[in-house]
């Protein structure tokens, strides 16, 4: 090992995670998804999934993968798993009204991701102010492909905690 080999740089290991679990992208309180603020989201017509009460302002995200669509109104992200888990990580009720005002990405379409990794700030008093809620849903899209999802997940959750579980 020459001398110049010691300053060479390491890579950080993507950490592990479990193909069938979404992990939590944003720090808050888990909502059963028939509890979500939203008729198109509580009733499933994207997917299952659940919601997220949000204590923090920042989205990460919830499995290492790829970003496969950014909203151009920055309320919400699309990301695919390694494993091929299709997720939509939507930011509040109608905010796509906002027209991007109180959201900046931090990723963009295309974009490998490492699960904990920010993807959306938001500014949850902005959306509140311009009168909509700021729960997030997080939908699995393609959940026609397993035979279930559950939330395990209740109460206070942390990002990178356990989520959804496919079967």
């Amino acid at each position: 090992m020459g001398f110049f080999s010691k300053f060479k740089k390491q890579e950080t290991a993507k950490p592990v995670c479990d193909p069938m679990t979404v992990y939590a992208p944003a720090a808050g309180t888990a909502i059963p998804l028939p509890e979500f603020p939203d008729p198109l989201f509580s009733q499933e017509a994207l997917g299952p999934g659940c919601g997220i009460q949000p204590t923090g302002d920042v989205v990460v995200a919830p499995f290492n993968g790829t970003v496969t669509q950014v909203i151009d109104t920055l309320h919400a992200v699309g990301v695919t798993s390694d494993s091929g888990v299709e997720l939509l990580i939507h930011i509040g009720v109608d905010t796509v009204a906002m027209n991007g005002q109180g959201f900046r990405a931090s990723v963009k379409t295309g974009q490998k991701i490492t699960m904990g990794q920010p993807l959306i700030s938001f500014d949850s008093k902005a959306i509140k102010a311009a009168g909509h809620p700021d729960a997030i849903a997080v939908i699995v899209t393609n959940g026609d492909e397993y035979q279930g999802v559950e939330l395990v997940a209740s109460g206070e959750v942390a990002p990178g905690a356990p989520l959804l579980k496919l079967k």
